[in-house]
């Protein structure tokens, strides 16, 4: 069964321009209405590091969740924003984003990798406490511009050491959009079978005419759970390549249906969603 994530906290962070509450409420209201299995909507973080999302609780507040099946998940940094977003009971879901890369582990969280993992550890805890499920995040996980090692051997390490904390979900990031679609299924193919406790995502990056081909490459290698962002928004801004985006939902979802797989998703809130995207972020 494939579980589709739709991100558009990933979609909106990077905008310079604040997006008014109200309006982020009202789309995240409208991907409710689709069918995805969760959305990534937002995080607790430096309001500092992301001014964009410092108005995540306000915006949890006015969402509708009462007919939806979508979970919601928050991204946090540290152990102080798992706190405040366990305060609120509708959120499934805490992702920690945790890189393989010494250098953009602590430029994306002011933090060594090895004190990312304590992170991880004590966020499971709390999770575990609250009756919630933390998302580990692998970013940097196909690759990094910093001459940091990276190999598969070392992706599975860190895998090992989530495993024995017993995460069950890990999503391989990639971050700056350099997966090739047979890094992607060897990786999965690797993991999923090595680890066939923990359900693997992919949080890809990608430019336009390479999203089918690394949905594919992903499926071969056994995984069945994919992020994505309407329309392609987002994505990292030290990719430095505004095509590398994130990878477009609606692109995903013909791909995967292409490939025989049920989605039950409602086309026509999809569609709505994919001309409120629009309007939201000015495309």
């Amino acid at each position: 069964m494939i579980q589709l994530i739709e991100c558009p906290r990933d979609a909106m962070q990077g905008i310079p321009d604040f997006i008014d509450t109200a309006i982020k409420a009202a789309y995240i209201n409208q991907l409710l209405e689709v069918g995805f299995h969760t959305l990534d909507f937002g995080s607790f973080v430096s309001p500092k590091a992301i001014p964009q999302m410092r108005d995540t609780a306000e915006v949890l507040d006015m969402l509708d969740l009462h007919k939806s099946k979508s979970k919601l998940l928050a991204i946090v940094a540290n152990v102080r924003g798992a706190e405040d977003a366990l305060q609120f009971p509708e959120i499934d879901f805490l992702g920690f984003p945790l890189s393989v890369s010494e250098t953009f582990q602590q430029r994306n969280t002011n933090a060594s990798i090895a004190d990312a993992l304590k992170t991880v550890e004590a966020i499971q805890n709390l999770c575990e406490a609250k009756g919630k499920k933390q998302v580990v995040y692998l970013s940097m996980g196909f690759g990094n511009p910093y001459g940091d090692p990276y190999s598969p051997e070392l992706i599975a390490e860190f895998v090992e050491k989530l495993a024995q904390l017993q995460m069950e979900t890990i999503s391989l990031s990639d971050t700056i959009g350099v997966a090739t679609p047979g890094l992607i299924t060897q990786l999965f193919e690797v993991q999923t079978q090595a680890f066939p406790q923990i359900r693997f995502g992919a949080h890809l990056h990608s430019r336009p005419e390479s999203i089918g081909e690394k949905v594919l490459a992903a499926l071969q290698g056994g995984c069945r759970r994919f992020d994505g962002a309407l329309n392609g928004f987002g994505g990292c801004p030290m990719a430095k390549d505004e095509l590398v985006g994130n990878m477009a939902t609606e692109v995903m979802i013909e791909t995967l249906e292409s490939q025989g797989f049920e989605l039950n998703l409602n086309k026509s809130e999809l569609a709505e969603s994919l001309k409120l995207a629009r309007f939201v972020f000015n495309s």
